[in-house]
This record gives C-alpha cells, sequence and structure tokens, in this order.
C-alpha cells in the first residue's frame, strides 16, 4: 500500500470513541433547526421509496402476464443491481466535484426525476417483455442519477451524532413510501394497469419539487466539503478499488448490506406472487395483508435510530437480521395462517430496522470530500445483493416447483428460504461491524 493509499484509508475510519459514546448514551438532544432540516430531507425518499416499490412488486406482476418463468422476472428487476453498479460511483462522484447555482446534487436531482416518471408511465401501459425491459432500464438509471447526489445530502448536513437519527427518520419515509405502495397499488392495479404507475410519477415529482423548492427558497443550495477534483469513470472505480481492497471494514460492510439487500430484495420481487398465486388470495386481500406488515415496517424504522444511537447500530442490525431472517422458515415450510400470522409482525418489524440502519452504518467510515463517492459505494454494495436476490429467488421457484412444492405455493414459498438464508448469513458480518466502546 502507498502512503497516499494509507492516508486515504485513515481519512475514512470512523471515529469510534466520540461516535460510540453517542451510541451507548442515547445521543445528544436535536436542536429545532436539525428537526426542521432532517424532516425536508426525507421528502423526497417518500416518492423515490414508492415508486420503486411499484416498480420491483407490480411489475413482476404485470409481467407474470405474458411470461410464465419466475427466473426471466428474476432477471428483468435484476437489472436494477446491474446498473447499481455502475451508475452510482460515477454520479455520486460527479456530484462531490460538481459546481453550479444550484450546488453540486441537485442538478441530478432535477435530472433523473423526469426519466423516472417517463419510465413509469410506459410501465403503466406496457404489454410485452421487450417493453418491460426498456421500462426497467429508463425508471432505474432515472432512480440512480437522482438517488446517489440526494442521499449524499446527508452527511453534507447532518453531523455524525445525529446519523442514526437522520436515517430513522429517512427510514420511516421509505417506510411510508413503501407502505403506500404496498397498500395502494394493489387496490389501484386492480382498477387498471397504468393506474398505479400514472400515481407513483406525480408523487415522485411533487416530492422532488417540494425538497427543491424548500433548498432553493428556505434553507438555501448546501455545498458540499470541496473535493480534490472531478473523477473520471476509471479514477473513481479505482478509488472505489482502493477503498475495498485497503479498508477491512468497508469490506466486510460491501458484502453484509449485499445480503441484507439481498434478502430484501428477493421479497419485494415475489411476495405479490407468493400471496395471489402462491396463497390464493385476490389482489385487494394482497392490499390488506402487506397494510398490516407495512405499519410493523413502519414501527421497526421508527424505532431503529433510537435503538442505533443508545447500542450501537451493527449491534442492532445483527439481531434484527437473526429476526427478520430466522421465522422466514415457517412461510417456507407452511401456508397454515395460524403459523403465518404470529410470524409476519416479527419479519416485517425487523425488516423495518435492517432497512433503516445500513447507510447509518456507513457515515461515520466517509471522508468529508467523499460523500458521494461513498454513497454511490453504498448503492453498488446494493447492486450486489439486488442482484442476487431476486436472481436466486427466481432460479429456487423453478427448482421447487420441478421437484414439487409440498406447500402448494407453485414454489413461490422458495422465496423466503432464500431472504432468510442470506439474511441469517450477514450477521457474522455485521458482528465485525461493531465499534468498540468508550
Amino acid at each position: 500500500m502507498t502512503s497516499a493509499d494509507e492516508g486515504a484509508v485513515a481519512r475514512r475510519r470512523p471515529q469510534t470513541g466520540a461516535r460510540s459514546h453517542h451510541e451507548t448514551q442515547g445521543g445528544r438532544r436535536l436542536s429545532g433547526d436539525e428537526r426542521r432540516r432532517i424532516a425536508i430531507l426525507a421528502l423526497p425518499t417518500v416518492g423515490f421509496a414508492l415508486s420503486i416499490t411499484v416498480v420491483t412488486t407490480y411489475v413482476p406482476v404485470v409481467v407474470s402476464e405474458f411470461v410464465s418463468s419466475s427466473a426471466v422476472i428474476g432477471v428483468l428487476i435484476a437489472i436494477e443491481g446491474l446498473l447499481a453498479l455502475v451508475l452510482p460511483p460515477l454520479v455520486g462522484a460527479r456530484s462531490d466535484s460538481l459546481r453550479t447555482r444550484l450546488g453540486g446534487r441537485l442538478p441530478f436531482l432535477l435530472a433523473g426525476t423526469p426519466l423516472m416518471a417517463l419510465a413509469l408511465v410506459m410501465l403503466g401501459v406496457v404489454g410485452a417483455f421487450t417493453g418491460a425491459v426498456i421500462g426497467v432500464t429508463a425508471f432505474f438509471a432515472g432512480y440512480y442519477l437522482a438517488y446517489e447526489p440526494y442521499r449524499a445530502l446527508y452527511p453534507d448536513l447532518v453531523d455524525d451524532e445525529a446519523a442514526g437519527r437522520a436515517q430513522s427518520g429517512q427510514a420511516v419515509a421509505r417506510g411510508l413510501g413503501t407502505a403506500v405502495a404496498m397498500v395502494g397499488g394493489g387496490v389501484l392495479l386492480a382498477l387498471g394497469q397504468a393506474v398505479p404507475f400514472v400515481a407513483a410519477a406525480i408523487v415522485v415529482v411533487l416530492t422532488t419539487g417540494a425538497i427543491t423548492f424548500a433548498l432553493l427558497r428556505r434553507s438555501g443550495v448546501p455545498q458540499q466539503p470541496p473535493a480534490a477534483g472531478a473523477r473520471r469513470a476509471r479514477e473513481a472505480f479505482g478509488e472505489l478499488w482502493r477503498t475495498v481492497r485497503y479498508h477491512p471494514p468497508l469490506r466486510r460492510y460491501l458484502v453484509a448490506n449485499a445480503l441484507w439487500e439481498g434478502g430484501v430484495g428477493a421479497i419485494k420481487t415475489f411476495v405479490i406472487l407468493w400471496i395471489t398465486v402462491g396463497l390464493g388470495l385476490s389482489l385487494t386481500a394482497a392490499a390488506g395483508v402487506l397494510g398490516g406488515a407495512a405499519v410493523c415496517i413502519l414501527a421497526g424504522a421508527a424505532l431503529a435510530g433510537k435503538l442505533a444511537d443508545r447500542f450501537g447500530a451493527a449491534r442492532v442490525m445483527q439481531f434484527a437480521a437473526a429476526g427478520f431472517g430466522a421465522p422466514m422458515v415457517i412461510p417456507f415450510l407452511s401456508r397454515e395462517p395460524a403459523l403465518l400470522v404470529p410470524a409476519v409482525p416479527v419479519i416485517a418489524t425487523c425488516g423495518g430496522i435492517v432497512m433503516a440502519l445500513p447507510y447509518a452504518l456507513l457515515i461515520p467510515m466517509m471522508s468529508a470530500s467523499e460523500h458521494g463517492l461513498l454513497s454511490g459505494f453504498y448503492s453498488l454494495s446494493r447492486g450486489l445483493g439486488l442482484m442476487i436476490g431476486p436472481l436466486l429467488a427466481g432460479a429456487a421457484i423453478e427448482i421447487l416447483r420441478a421437484f414439487g412444492d409440498p406447500t402448494g405455493t407453485q414454489g413461490y414459498a422458495a422465496v423466503w428460504v432464500v431472504a432468510g438464508g442470506l439474511l441469517i448469513a450477514s450477521i457474522p458480518l455485521a458482528r465485525r461491524l461493531q465499534t468498540p466502546g468508550p
């Protein structure tokens, strides 16, 4: 390792003493200005979460009308993961160095949002697999063009001491958007294929417009810390390679976050088909089931920040991953309501915690001038998971069908063993991310 590499690694090391003190003591009280800032920052998350949930959860339902293979559906949704491997590091790094009257982050947010909206409208009228591929690709291209610079606003504007609560606030917004999409999407899809996708397009435009207005007219354009200079594509990926190679905590984080996202991605892709095809319920009934689960997800997300600030995010993630993954053996082995009803709240609550905390784990490892680049690193790790989750689940469903599904779910029960296995595998890595006490 060169001295420059060693210096870069040293700059990224978390300040464990100060951080751990706040984690173990519950953190200081946030000021009114900090609370308002966190609330403003969370606004676009509602639109992003709602739109991405509509795509990943209901596009498989739409496509299943003209595609019979679950493996092919898994490949379609895995497009998100493929784009996440490439776009976020490039866009995030560029937003670190871009200087405009709108700052370095907002131009990407304003460019990606219209592409997302147009792709959503296209997916609402698609009737062939080729059209679905084009629509999904365009949506996720716009999503990652907008979302990485937006995510980098958090370390730009929020202190490390408030990171857990800021991410918990964002997680509540994400849970709200996810819940509305899960519950309302099924009802709206029953009215017509285009309805949930057009509604999602409207919401994402409105929420992005809201934060743009708030930042430009009320809070001012945020200026990110100065970067050494604009990175070319090769330089950005080279820097990420050095980050993974020479910083063991980030290397462990890369794999752990991929496992967390893989588990969540597998469930989101096939949960509606498990409910409607596997369990034989209607779309309206599925919306009711997901509504109950969404309440628990919101509760877990709201609780996550306080638990992380008190006990440490890594320690909380260990227990949450176990509580999320282990009970999935029940829906894999049984479709009996007496067993499923008590298991779902536990799975969903722990799932809310798991979805809330990964980025908060990463923030203390960031150097001040590389918020965008390491936000891209975060999505790169997500991309790995978002590829393997749907792909493994789709293949597992086909395998279970071929050998005979004893639970009578037409193979869809296999998604639970895939998701549970990925989450359980993350626990040893989360344990090694834990920072020492003061």
